[in-house]
């Protein structure tokens, strides 16, 4: 037995410290790959999200409203072919809201009953009332109705390179991040993030392909620069909210304040403007009417799902999840790290809208056969770009040279 404790006494304290560290540091490993695996869901999921909403508002009445052809391009307003007496600037401002606001408000149904079945109904209505509850009803006023409607009127006025414009919020929402929150942003993550923004670049490109470039396109382009930096926003402070407030909680929140006042105070709101208020009911309404029947590849009539209603409800569901997975993503990995890696729906909206509409509709096919022309059929450069961003993200997330020193370690 060793009489002199001071030798061997601290060495048992060191172990336990050194042990105790280690597993700290593979517990915030895989706590942080877990939240990247949950953004990247995110951005999966608003590509779903963004695709069955582009159908809905391109099915049934919503055609006549918009009107045949590319009107967001050449500025004229087609739509009001549907009769309706706005000007093309209120004529954009209603539709987009009246999108946005039906897709939130059915989502916060979504959630909300999602909530209720696991018993969250309580801390529900319990949390919108608590100051983390407050800051996540603000969150939806910037990423809703100010955010979403205007990614919905810029996809209108500029066409799909609003996308990538939009998926600029990775970018603001670290700054965000890092100057509120102090949340870690080093060389390396800024260098990774400026390759996914590349990425998105790559994958917008093909969209300026015979688009005419006019006062009504670069509005459009600004518009979507402040859904850009309105989700930026949202992503940031959301995501930080959502560490103290279960995720599921907060995304109910967040759908339902933002459905709400969209759809039922600003919307309605647009119409006074408008000078037509009798007109809100009827077209919230005809919103969701249209036929089961489509015409296929060979033009011929088919049964689909292809009423309005039946996308607003995939869309609802999808932007719930997606937005939840990312609340809670960011809060995982920080919002960096979180909205790098939903920003890869710059990729997933493009590849969707091929899969829902361009082959599913058959919007993407001229003559029975597909065409890059109509901007339904994903070009070699979108291919490219995805693999540039799965470099970009995984510089964000791991140091290369940690990696491989590890690797000649073991």
């Amino acid at each position: 037995m060793n009489d002199n404790p001071s030798v061997s006494a601290p060495e048992l304290p060191l172990a336990e410290s050194a042990d105790l560290k280690e597993a700290r540091h593979a517990r915030r490993s895989r706590f942080m790959k877990k939240g990247i695996i949950i953004a990247l869901g995110s951005g999966v999921l608003y590509g779903v999200y963004s695709a069955c909403l582009l159908a809905a508002t391109g099915s049934g009445s919503w055609i006549d409203w918009y009107g045949a052809g590319n009107w967001y391009a050449d500025g004229v307003a087609p739509a009001l072919v549907g009769g309706l007496p706005f000007s093309f600037l209120l004529a954009i401002l209603i539709l987009g809201a009246l999108g946005s606001g039906l897709n939130d408000f059915i989502s916060s149904i979504w959630m909300i009953g999602k909530a209720g079945v696991k018993g969250k109904f309580k801390d529900f209505l319990r949390c919108y009332k608590s100051k983390p509850g407050a800051v996540m009803a603000v969150c939806a006023l910037i990423g809703g109705p100010v955010a979403s409607t205007a990614y919905l009127i810029a996809l209108t006025m500029a066409g799909p390179i609003a996308t990538p414009i939009s998926a600029l919020c990775p970018a603001i929402g670290a700054i965000i991040g890092r100057i509120l929150f102090k949340q870690k942003l080093n060389f390396r993550m800024v260098v990774g993030i400026l390759i996914c923004i590349t990425a998105t670049f790559m994958i917008g490109s093909t969209a300026f392909s015979g688009t005419e470039i006019n006062v009504h396109f670069l509005i459009g382009l600004l518009i979507a620069l402040i859904s850009a930096l309105g989700w930026g926003i949202e992503g940031a402070v959301a995501g930080f909210g959502t560490s103290v407030m279960d995720y599921e909680i907060s995304i109910s929140i967040r759908q339902f304040t933002s459905g709400v006042f969209t759809l039922f105070i600003l919307t309605p709101t647009l119409f006074i403007i408008a000078g037509h208020l009798g007109l809100y009911p009827s077209m919230l309404i005809d919103a969701f009417r249209g036929p089961f029947m489509a015409e296929g590849a060979s033009g011929a009539s088919f049964l689909v799902l292809a009423t309005p209603l039946i996308f607003f409800l995939i869309s609802g569901l999808a932007a719930g999840l997606s937005f939840g997975f990312w609340y809670k993503g960011n809060s995982m990995c920080g919002a960096a790290l979180g909205m790098a890696c939903n920003g890869t729906f710059s990729f997933w909206v493009p590849f969707f809208s091929f899969l829902i509409c361009g082959l599913y509709l058959g919007w993407g096919f001229v003559n029975g056969s597909l065409d890059a022309s109509t901007g339904y059929v994903l070009a070699p450069i979108q291919w490219a770009a995805a693999i540039v961003m799965v470099i970009g993200i995984f510089l964000i997330a791991v140091n290369p040279l940690e990696l491989f020193k590890k690797k000649k370690e073991a």
